[in-house]
């Protein structure tokens, strides 16, 4: 259902937005104001987890339960990263299996050398353009073989990678196509000439990805970018800023303020749509299991306790 829906999506004459969210939790945010996609960072996936920067120091079963949870908590497509698909060509064999497996919708794979780091970083590397092809070529064979409606993006870093050049990207993002890849991503244009050349010669359905002052890639506008071309946009790490600046503020308030700043959080989060955090998270689900599954005596609990009604 997800990955027909996002092949709909990618085919519509619309931009395709997708916010990029870092957990179950922010994923159910973006449910909630209504995105018709989503996106699993890998930055946020490693700093929500880890602590530390994008930098190759996640796994591969550590970004696949991450993207699984999220897409089970969201009622939209999921896009993920898959990094280089963690080793070589075979590597990349397994990892695809188990993203189809996880029930994402589709996923990018890039063509980084081991240990991969963050496309708006310095320092990046890229493997031969041989080798990448093959590894896009297993990815596809995956797909075809265990569902080919699962969507594959192809991500070439060769832009700002050390000794390359747009040329270098624009030829992989075709090879890359060429072997199977559904859509081309070419990380890191760095201003708009460069982002409209990408446009007119590749020859695939394009994917965008947005950072603005965090990396090489500037802000363009959604029908700016339909007009060049491109059919879907990444804000990467939107959520994971967002929770970032709103978390310091918040905490920096409650140090300050003390419990004056705690009733202003509480406050501010019951004028937000969410409203109630029992109901946002769940919980009407669970009683309602409760009902249907357990023994009817559960249900006394309710009025023989303390606390929030999350019926």
């Amino acid at each position: 259902m997800y990955r027909e829906r996002l092949r709909d999506l990618i085919d519509q004459d619309e931009l395709l937005q997708c916010p990029g969210v870092h957990d179950p939790l922010t994923a159910a945010v973006a449910d909630v104001v209504g995105f018709d996609t989503i996106y699993m960072t890998g930055y946020g996936t490693s700093l929500s987890k880890t602590g530390y920067p994008d930098a190759g120091l996640l796994t591969m079963p550590e970004m696949v339960e991450n993207a699984k949870n999220i897409q089970e908590r969201s009622s939209v497509p999921v896009i993920a990263d898959a990094d280089n698909g963690y080793g070589n060509a075979t590597n990349v064999v397994r990892t695809v299996r188990e993203y189809v497996k996880a029930g994402v919708a589709g996923i990018h794979i890039e063509d980084q050398t081991f240990p991969k780091r963050c496309g708006h970083t310095k320092g990046r590397k890229v493997i031969p353009k041989a080798e990448a092809v093959g590894k896009i070529r297993a990815a596809a064979d995956v797909r075809d073989e265990r569902d080919e409606s699962f969507v594959l993006i192809a991500r070439t870093d060769a832009r700002g990678a050390v000794g390359g050049d747009l040329d270098d990207a624009i030829g992989r993002a075709n090879a890359y196509v060429d072997a199977g890849a559904d859509v081309a991503f070419v990380e890191g244009p760095v201003d708009e000439d460069e982002i409209a050349r990408i446009g007119r010669e590749v020859d695939a359905p394009l994917l965008y990805n947005c950072v603005g002052e965090l990396g090489t890639s500037p802000y363009v506008e959604p029908d700016r970018l339909t007009e060049l071309g491109f059919d879907l946009v990444l804000y990467p790490v939107a959520s994971t800023l967002a929770t970032i600046a709103a978390v310091h503020e918040r905490l920096s308030g409650l140090k300050s303020e003390g419990m004056d700043a705690l009733v202003d959080i509480d406050r501010a989060f019951a004028e937000t749509p969410v409203g109630d955090l029992h109901e946002f998270s769940g919980f009407p689900e669970v009683v309602e299991w409760e009902r249907r599954y357990m023994p009817s005596d559960e249900q006394e609990k309710y009025g023989d306790s303390l606390g929030d009604d999350v019926e």
